[in-house]
């Protein structure tokens, strides 16, 4: 029995060993993502969204700050006084209700008096020109524009994410590409470097196999950096320290865009649902409701306020020297060194500026989305044009292979069937990841990313 208890209990150690080692696997992996879940960690991660989360924080607070205005203010003090003033010692006296028909003989030298006053205030804002309630508006659209530019910011993030994880994917085929010429040139410049060595083959073929190849490396070269610039890219929008290690997969098939709306729709959705636009939309109205607001300063204030508290010599607390007072105040500014009408005409003045930034955000988007569909046009007439240019180039490449083969043509005509085939892959690729890219764009220009 003791045997079979040692046995299992050796068997839950190392099965709990085996599960702390998965575990500890599984922690030092690097991630790897596809383009959907490299988008969603980037909304999760990146410090725009954060910062544009604070942002909404902040104008919640502002609301909060605002509305704050139409509630009571309450206020707890406590005064201490220690005066020989004939005035003020009569004060407190009367205050303290010590005061006694007696008193009056030494009226001109009372000596020295103290006077203890807890107290609580309250104070009501009744009316204020309306400052109040403008301003109530402009914050709550304050909150609306931090949550549109929240929006605007996703938006853009899913598309320079997306851009980089085709770019990413354009650099690796250019060097996959770049590989396969270093290969066909090194086989190539063996053969003939062995035809020269036997006689047949001219020095000159040689030297134009070394430059191309020497061409081909350094073009792998460039598509490698190319490949860790694109990472580095992808790691600062994925919101990653430097010392985190990931990796972007490759999808299965990549779809081919196409277009099936006209510009003029994409431009009336665009204009109709971009956050930006509906932004800087809400930017005039707050505008317009902070001229409203300095605008009331012209109008009288009413507050109404209320006081409870006592006055005594020592600082324990009677009601039967307690004091309430309760009122109403009304003022007006006669003149203010013009200080009103000039915040009235700078808060004019910053709402025609918001206006010509929305007109000039209208274009912006306007010229977004226009870019956008003749890039994605564009790119989609490449792509066609690349795949029969690369039929072409692979059968050329073929029959020159035969005839150098059969001894009938040149290493330049090699090399030049050779180039043309590699630029004609390069070509279909990157027209390929262009249509992508710039449909990406589109979206975004549209504002259909960050929804």
């Amino acid at each position: 029995m003791f045997k079979n208890s040692f046995t299992q209990s050796l068997r839950i150690l190392i099965m709990l060993v085996l599960c702390a080692c998965t575990v500890v696997r599984a922690e030092t992996a690097p991630q790897s993502f596809n383009l959907d879940q490299a988008i969603n960690y980037a909304l999760a991660n990146n410090p725009d969204v954060q910062i544009a989360n604070e942002r909404i924080g902040q104008a919640d607070a502002q609301l909060g700050e605002a509305f704050s205005a139409f509630y009571p203010q309450i206020t707890a003090k406590v005064g201490y006084q220690h005066s020989n003033n004939p005035v003020q010692v009569f004060s407190m006296a009367v205050a303290q209700r010590q005061f006694d028909p007696a008193s009056i003989g030494s009226i001109n030298h009372p000596g020295y008096r103290q006077n203890f006053r807890p107290e609580i205030m309250g104070k009501l804002s009744l009316f204020r020109g309306g400052q109040d309630y403008y301003q109530s508006k402009a914050a709550e659209l304050g909150v609306a524009v931090a949550e549109l530019e929240q929006t605007a910011m996703r938006n853009s993030l899913v598309e320079m994410v997306t851009a980089t994880y085709y770019g990413y994917l354009a650099a690796i085929e250019a060097q996959k590409i770049a590989t396969d010429s270093i290969t066909a040139v090194t086989s190539e410049l063996d053969q003939t470097r062995k035809q020269y060595a036997a006689g047949t083959a001219l020095k000159a073929d040689v030297l134009s196999l070394e430059v191309k190849l020497a061409q081909a490396q350094e073009n792998q070269i460039r598509t490698a950096n190319g490949i860790e610039l694109a990472l580095a890219s992808a790691k600062t929008l994925l919101g990653m320290a430097t010392e985190e290690n990931f990796s972007l997969t490759a999808p299965v098939s990549l779809p081919v865009p196409v277009v099936t709306t006209s510009f003029n729709e994409l431009l009336n959705k665009a204009l109709g649902q971009r956050p930006e636009l509906q932004a800087a939309a809400k930017q005039v109205e707050i505008s317009e409701r902070q001229i409203r607001s300095e605008q009331g300063a012209y109008l009288p204030r009413a507050d109404a306020f209320v006081s409870y508290g006592q006055d005594s010599q020592d600082p324990g607390f009677s009601s039967r020297q307690d004091n309430v007072t309760a009122g109403v105040s009304v003022e007006m500014d006669l003149f203010s060194g013009l200080n009103t009408k000039n915040r009235v005409s700078a808060a004019e003045r910053k709402a025609a500026q918001a206006r010509e930034t929305e007109r000039k955000t209208r274009l912006n988007i306007e010229q977004e989305v226009k870019t956008a569909h003749l890039k994605l046009q564009e790119a989609l007439a490449r792509l066609r044009v690349t795949e029969t240019a690369v039929s072409a180039a692979d059968e050329a490449l073929r029959l020159v292979n035969e005839q150098r083969r059969a001894d009938t043509v040149t290493v330049t005509r090699y090399l030049e069937a050779e180039t043309a085939r590699n630029n004609a892959h390069a070509n279909t690729i990157t027209a390929h990841y262009d249509a992508l890219t710039a449909e990406t764009a589109l979206k975004q220009a549209v504002g259909e990313l960050g929804q």
